[in-house]
């Protein structure tokens, strides 16, 4: 019986076999984070030994489609915490940091925890958990509204206390819109009232500039033209 420790990885996988009765490393490999090099790591594990187990390091985002390649081909797997893997390396004999000795934690820490929740597919916990997290989206862009709304409103000096959570409230909705339909209103009534009076108006010319207009005959190339004409 050995025991398979996984380290995913976003671009790769890589599993150290560990005999699970000494905990001696037996063989690892280092595969793509694809199709194929799931398909080239089960091929590989089931070359290697008869009776398996894989443990997976519990990082969802870079190990969920592992775990469903695993899971289809009928292989069992464990999801080992993050935190457990920690400790297993802590007291580890073998320093230094590296996917395999991250690997060979995670099956250590598999050999040592025996009560590790089994992976399996999603069902209908995963689109509760889409939900709650929709959700938490959507709770944060309304806090941030609500701020940025706070701070128009206190330059605006409309004089108005709003309270805490206050702005979560239709009634208080409804009275800023009273508060604010009167500045709405002006607004409207005179657009161009609000704007500096020098992007209105435009620069003129010069008193100068219109006294001697540029004529054919004062154009500083005809001069120029003229004056090499006399001198020939």
């Amino acid at each position: 019986m050995m025991v398979l420790g996984i380290d995913p990885h976003k671009k790769s996988h890589t599993v150290v076999a560990l005999e699970a009765a000494t905990g001696e490393l037996v063989a690892e490999l280092t595969v793509a984070a694809d199709r194929c090099g799931h398909e080239r790591l089960i091929a590989w594990a089931r070359r290697l030994t008869p009776e398996r187990r894989f443990a997976i390091e519990d990082c969802r985002h870079f190990s969920g489609h592992l775990e469903r390649a695993l899971i289809a081909a009928g292989e069992g797997c464990v999801r080992v915490p993050p935190k457990l893997m920690a400790q297993t390396r802590r007291s580890a004999r073998r320093r230094g940091k590296s996917d395999a000795i991250d690997a060979a934690c995670v099956a250590r820490a598999a050999l040592r925890e025996p009560g590790l929740p089994e992976a399996r597919l999603a069902g209908p916990e995963r689109a509760l958990r889409l939900l709650v997290d929709h959700r938490s989206d959507l709770v944060g862009e309304r806090t941030r509204i609500q701020n940025r709304l706070r701070w128009h409103l206190h330059d605006l000096g409309l004089g108005l206390e709003v309270p805490p959570k206050a702005l979560g409230r239709a009634c208080w909705l409804a009275r800023l819109e009273e508060e604010l339909a009167p500045l709405r209103a002006s607004r409207r009534a005179s657009p161009a009232s609000s704007w500096p009076a020098a992007v209105h108006s435009r620069p003129s010319a010069s008193p100068a500039r219109r006294a001697s207009p540029c004529t054919p005959a004062s154009h500083p190339c005809r001069s120029r033209a003229a004056r090499a004409t006399a001198t020939a």
